[in-house]
């Protein structure tokens, strides 16, 4: 059994750790009640770029081919996925679960897979597992603006118009609520205007909305080709904005909820630590009194 002063020093201990899970928590808190404002708002606007998007495909004269980031290949060569995880730990599971969910969907793939990874976590477990990650972003600022991505958005971009990669995908965290949230892989490029299941913000927009838009016909100035040229990249680095703001509001959630538990579990481990130095204590004194008995009794004779 450890002695009192063992005990004191490790009930200092668990009380200093609680402090900073407790600080973190609060900062978690006050950060995830911004990013999730910022997610909810910018699914919104994604919805009606989904519709403008379909609109404009829709028009007469007006294919897939009349911009390459809307083509699908023929075939399919070679991959690349975008891993978006954090720079720090200590939000519990939020890192592995992504890396978990890309190492799954690699596997699936026949095809190379190349990765392109936001955050130091992921790419260091996934280097250190041995997948090929070909370009790397850290340190993303928070809350981040379209301008941060615009240079992962723009890699990308020019990868699949060179043909170094046939497909790309997302992997990032989708947010449910404070308590959920959910590891996915969705399509990028090429952009499916008519397929809006697989896209960063496809579930968020009312299916009878995009098709009822689909139905009127409207005249645009320049042409509807003219636009796609400027709406379909912008709208390529908008689904990847998308994807991070929900990666950053799922894990300042999973962080919150983490640091919360960790001081929870602090506070009863305090409690019983505090109870076997109690008991230590009574033990001692026991023993101390057992002494001066024995002693009394033993000038007594």
């Amino acid at each position: 059994m450890a002695t009192e002063r063992e005990l004191n020093k490790r009930i200092r201990s668990v009380k200093n750790i609680s402090q900073v899970t407790s600080a973190l928590s609060a900062v978690s808190a006050a950060k995830v009640r911004r990013a999730q404002h910022q997610v909810t708002a910018t699914r919104a606007y994604a919805g009606k770029a989904f519709e403008i998007l379909h609109n404009i495909a829709s028009q007469p004269g007006v294919g897939h081919a009349a911009h390459p980031l809307l083509v699908a290949p023929e075939k399919i060569t070679r991959t690349a996925v975008v891993v978006i995880s954090g720079d720090r730990g200590l939000a519990g599971a939020y890192n592995s679960n992504i890396v978990r969910r890309t190492e799954l969907f690699v596997r699936a793939m026949p095809t190379p897979v190349d990765l392109v990874v936001l955050g130091r976590k992921g790419r260091e477990l996934l280097v250190r597992r041995g997948y090929k990650v070909v370009a790397s972003f850290d340190n993303i600022p928070d809350p981040p603006g379209i301008l941060d991505i615009n240079p992962i958005s723009r890699l990308v971009i020019d990868d699949f118009l060179a043909g170094t990669y046939d497909n790309i995908f997302v992997a990032y965290t989708d947010f449910i609520n404070l308590v959920s949230q959910r590891p996915t892989v969705k399509q990028l490029l090429p952009l499916q205007p008519l397929n809006m299941e697989g896209m960063a913000a496809g579930e968020f927009v009312d299916e009878a909305d995009v098709a009822g838009a689909s139905t009127r016909s409207y005249i645009y100035e320049p042409a509807p080709a003219q636009l796609l040229d400027t709406i379909v990249p912008r709208f390529t680095q908008l689904q990847l904005f998308q994807a991070v703001l929900e990666a950053l509001a799922s894990e300042h959630s999973a962080r919150m909820v983490a640091m919360q538990n960790a001081t929870d579990n602090a506070g009863a481990l305090v409690e019983e630590l505090t109870l076997q130095r109690n008991k230590a204590r009574q033990a001692s004194i026991t023993s101390e009194i057992l002494d001066i008995v024995g002693g009394a009794e033993a000038l007594a004779k």
